[in-house]
């Protein structure tokens, strides 16, 4: 009896789930479980490892605070994944063509999510250090691929994309890009290490700076202090 009426019921939801009609709204919490499933399988071991090797406090502070940075994450992208699923379902239902996607719709939702999700301040004021990498990850990344399109054969700047000058680009860029970078970092963190994020700030004390100091074989190589 129970489980024919589970199966039942089983049933019933698959019915409604696989309806074509009601796609584009179920795509929403689809959407909403894969930011959360994707977010906590990024930051929890990265947290974990961060926290637990980095960190100072008792065993159920670092707990907590990978607990913490784990749930912003998860929670963020589940949030920005429902405001740009939402956003894009309104505007290519109830926009200028009704029932196709307009050419700036994506665009228009990313803006919407980002500002609400990842641009938000805590009350005191604070931008969230979760959200912070999550936004330079997702910078980097977009100037890379604007870096690439700009040098691509037919879609790119007028000049550089023609195929002599892209291959020539293609080829040095990356050293040029990759140097110039340590470059300003190492400047950056010698003159002003209070404006990069702590983080980065932490991890460049511990290889550059704390590598200056030992008074013993057992700090010199073993530990660090």
């Amino acid at each position: 009896m129970t489980s024919a009426l589970l199966e039942s019921m089983k049933g019933a939801i698959e019915r409604v789930i696989l309806d074509p009609a009601n796609h584009d709204l179920l795509a929403v919490i689809k959407a909403a479980r894969n930011g959360a499933v994707y977010g906590a399988k990024v930051r929890f071991p990265h947290a974990l490892v961060m926290v637990f090797l980095f960190r100072s406090g008792t065993f159920r502070e670092k707990v907590s605070l990978v607990f913490k940075a784990t749930r912003t994450h998860a929670r963020n992208l589940a949030k920005f994944a429902t405001i740009y699923k939402v956003a894009c379902y309104v505007l290519k239902h109830y926009g200028p063509t009704p029932g196709k996607e307009g050419p700036y719709d994506h665009f228009m939702a990313g803006i919407l999510g980002g500002y609400f999700v990842f641009g938000a301040r805590s009350r005191s004021g604070k931008i969230s250090s979760v959200n912070q990498q999550i936004v330079i990850y997702i910078f980097a990344r977009v100037m890379l691929a604007l870096a690439r399109i700009a040098i691509k054969p037919g879609h790119g700047l007028p000049v550089v994309s023609r195929e002599g000058p892209s291959a020539a680009i293609a080829h040095y860029a990356w050293p040029a890009f990759a140097s110039l970078s340590w470059a300003m970092v190492m400047h950056l963190f010698h003159y002003h290490p209070e404006d990069l994020q702590p983080s980065l700030r932490s991890s460049m004390s511990y290889i550059y700076q704390q590598s200056n100091d030992w008074d013993s074989l057992r700090n010199f190589i073993w530990h660090n202090k």
